[in-house]
C-alpha cells in the first residue's frame, strides 16, 4: 500500500470512528486498514492513534498529521479533476456546518436548491451551536455568526443579525414593559447561556448617549438552546435575549414583542468561512458562488432597528 492509500485509510478511520468502519467504506479488510495506519506510524516514527475496542483517539502528532492529510488528499482530488477537464463540474460530497436554527431556516433550503442544480453533487449538513474545526472534522465550509478571530480561513461576509430582547404580550401586560435596560433588574429573565452571560447583559448607550450600559439580571430560568428559551418566553415565563432571526416568525405572528430596540448594540456579522487552498474544489466554489448572493438577499430582508442601523459598522 502506498503512502496516499495509507493516508486515505487513516482519514477514513477517523471519519468513521473505527478501523472496521474505514474498511467498510473503502471496501478493504480491517487488517489492511490496520496495516495502513501502522505503515504511517512506522514511517513517521511516532504514534498517531490510541486504539481501544470502542474508539480511536488521536495523539497530538496524530491531530497535526490528520489536518495535513486532509489538505493533501483534497488538493490531489482537485488536481485529478482539473487534469480530467472536470474543474467546472461540481461533484462529490460537500460537507457543511451551520448554527442549528439559522441553518434550518436559511442554509438548508439553499443547499437543497444547490443539489437540485448540480445532480452530481452530494451534501452533508451538520447543524450545531458550536464552532466546528473545519479541517480536523473534515468539513468544507461553515456559516458562522459573530466576529471572526484571525485565522487561515477565508471569509465571505453575507450579512448581519441583531441581538434582541423580547417577551410575550401576556407577560408584558402582567409585569409591565421595560423602558430602559435598568428596568430588567425587576423582571423574570429566561437566559440563553450560549448567546449571553447568564447575569450581565450589555446594551448600547441609547437615545440619551453616554457610555454602554451593563445590567445585572437574575435569570429565573437558564437553558442552552435558543428554541427552549423562545418557547418559554412565548408561554409568558419571562423576558429573553436571543438573535433576531431566531424569533422572526414569533414576532411576525404576534407571539413575542421586541423590547429596548433603541438600546441594541451593533449587529453581529454572518459569514461563510472555508479553508484557504491553492486549488479550491469545484464543489466548494459552486457552494460559495451559489450561496453568498442568496444569503445576502435573505439577510437584507430581515428587519433592522433604528439603533442597529446607526451603530452598524462603528464597532
Amino acid at each position: 500500500m502506498d503512502r496516499i492509500d495509507a493516508m486515505t485509510a487513516f482519514v477514513a478511520a477517523l471519519d468513521e470512528g473505527s478501523l472496521a468502519g474505514a474498511a467498510r467504506r473503502l471496501g478493504r479488510s480491517p487488517a489492511a486498514i490496520t496495516r495502513a495506519v501502522a505503515l504511517l506510524e512506522e514511517r513517521l516514527g511516532t504514534r498517531l492513534l490510541h486504539r481501544t475496542t470502542r474508539a480511536l483517539h488521536l495523539t497530538k502528532a496524530g491531530e497535526r498529521y490528520l489536518a495535513a492529510c486532509r489538505a493533501i488528499l483534497a488538493e490531489l482530488a482537485e488536481a485529478d479533476q482539473l487534469a480530467a477537464g472536470e474543474r467546472t463540474d461540481p461533484r462529490g460530497l460537500l460537507s457543511l456546518t451551520a448554527p442549528v436554527t439559522f441553518g434550518r431556516l436559511h442554509v438548508a433550503p439553499l443547499v437543497e436548491d444547490l443539489l437540485e442544480a448540480n445532480p452530481k453533487l452530494e451534501a452533508r449538513l451538520l447543524l450545531v451551536d458550536r464552532v466546528v474545526n473545519l479541517i480536523d472534522e473534515g468539513h468544507d465550509a461553515a456559516v458562522r455568526i459573530g466576529h471572526l478571530p484571525d485565522s487561515s480561513l477565508v471569509a465571505a461576509r453575507v450579512g448581519e443579525v441583531r441581538r434582541v430582547v423580547c417577551a410575550s404580550p401576556a407577560y408584558l401586560a402582567a409585569h409591565g414593559v421595560p423602558q430602559v435596560p435598568a428596568d430588567l433588574a425587576g423582571h423574570r429573565i429566561v437566559s440563553f447561556s450560549q448567546i449571553t452571560d447568564n447575569s450581565i447583559w450589555s446594551f448600547a448607550p441609547g437615545p440619551g448617549g453616554g457610555s454602554r450600559k451593563q445590567v445585572t439580571v437574575r435569570p429565573h430560568y437558564v437553558v442552552n438552546g435558543a428554541e427552549a428559551a423562545i418557547d418559554a418566553a412565548v408561554r409568558g415565563r419571562g423576558i429573553t435575549r436571543v438573535l433576531s432571526y431566531q424569533v422572526e416568525e414569533a414576532v411576525a405572528a404576534g407571539r413575542l414583542a421586541l423590547l429596548l430596540e433603541d438600546y441594541e448594540g451593533p449587529p453581529l456579522p454572518v459569514a461563510i468561512v472555508y479553508p484557504e487552498a491553492r486549488l479550491p474544489a469545484a464543489k466548494l466554489r459552486a457552494f460559495v458562488t451559489f450561496t453568498v448572493p442568496r444569503l445576502r438577499s435573505r439577510l437584507a430582508a430581515l428587519p433592522v432597528s433604528a439603533a442597529a442601523k446607526n451603530l452598524s459598522g462603528r464597532e
